[in-house]
């Protein structure tokens, strides 16, 4: 595609999944989040038993949706290659604390726009912080940062992640206690559309994404390093499609308080979602952009998702993430000591490709 076919195709995919992200909220799934990937797949994990948080434990169809449709139209578009290696450990980490920063703010940057389009007003810290941190990380990458380069893998390595969703979908359909496992308690985890909904959403939403690259991480990386617009304008278009939804359906409920699955903290929204931007900048992509290069074969991806996973169970054992009443005292220990454990992965990144 040309540049003005290349920016059309964004803004238009970004129009469909910011309408299909507030119609499953229609559908069933809890306000402001017709998509999250951090609550997603802390969901999941939960489900799995990964976690003790019985509100939140549910595998959630629409990752399942996100992956595989990645996976599908790579392989349509002969773009699936299995490829890795590229300092898997750190970016497990990387990932583990940006799931961290994720569960204080209580989105990613997905969700983020979808809480502004919801008008959680407390979602600008959130945006602010996230920006800030991706700006943070840009000084990094101008100056040379680098995880260092991947391989090309064997074909079996770029299938076993799209494997791992076939079997997570045949549990949850084989097993209705992953439906059912939080309706008596209620919380987000009860809170679903129907499974082919979630997941034929989830399908189309993957596919979109990878084929025109969405990342609201790279979006904001872009405009400070080029002045280059292409990749906000798809999540400006998703916030615009979302708002028109939620104003149509009676569920933009502008201000601060009482917002759903939100707190009003805006310090520690701002500091969890500066965590998750620099964390993500560092990584070359937002959690939505991670999930869609595991699809497309990228190993480093799946270490990344695996890091996330790992990060949303552990929140939820040891109270790190926050609630509608605000951040825990763990929590705000947890963010910071990623923020320093982050700044030392790029101080050591960039410092060592400057000698190399």
């Amino acid at each position: 595609m040309n540049f003005a076919s290349e920016k059309r195709a964004i803004i238009i995919a970004g129009l469909g999944i910011g309408m299909l992200a507030a119609l499953l909220v229609l559908a069933g799934n809890p306000a402001n989040m017709g998509f999250c990937i951090a609550c997603f797949i802390r969901d999941t994990v939960g489900g799995l038993g990964l976690h003790r948080a019985g509100a939140v434990q549910y595998i959630r169809p629409e990752i399942i949706g996100l992956l595989l449709g990645s996976f599908i139209l790579s392989l349509i578009r002969h773009e699936h290659a299995a490829k890795g290696g590229s300092s898997p450990l750190t970016r497990f980490v990387l990932g583990f604390f940006v799931m961290i920063g994720c569960l204080m703010f209580l989105g990613c940057p997905f969700r983020m726009i979808l809480r502004l389009a919801g008008g959680d007003w407390n979602a600008l810290f959130g945006l602010a912080g996230f920006a800030a941190g991706i700006g943070i990380g840009v000084i990094f990458l101008r100056r040379g940062y680098s995880l260092k380069r991947t391989y090309a893998l064997t074909k079996l390595e770029g299938a076993v992640m799209p494997a791992i969703q076939i079997v997570l979908l045949v549990l949850l359909l084989a097993a209705p206690a992953f439906i059912f496992f939080t309706k008596a308690g209620g919380g987000p985890g009860a809170q679903h559309a129907a499974v082919f909904v979630s997941l034929g959403a989830g399908l189309l939403v993957g596919a979109l994404a990878q084929y025109t690259r969405l990342c609201m991480v790279g979006g904001i990386r872009d405009f400070i390093l080029f002045h280059e617009t292409k990749l906000l304008m798809g999540f400006a278009a998703i916030f615009v499609a979302a708002l028109l939804v939620n104003v149509a359906a009676g569920n933009f409920h502008p201000g601060f308080a009482g917002q759903p699955v939100a707190h009003t903290d805006g310090l520690w929204n701002f500091l969890g979602m500066w965590l998750a931007g620099l964390g993500c900048v560092l990584l070359g992509g937002c959690p939505l952009r991670q999930l869609i290069m595991a699809g497309e074969g990228n190993t480093d991806s799946v270490i990344t998702v695996l890091g996330l996973a790992c990060g949303a169970a552990f929140a939820h054992n040891f109270a790190l993430a926050a609630s509608g009443a605000g951040p825990s005292d763990n929590g705000k220990v947890g963010v910071m000591v990623g923020i320093i454990v982050v700044l030392i992965i790029a101080a050591v990144n960039t410092f060592r490709s400057q000698k190399a």
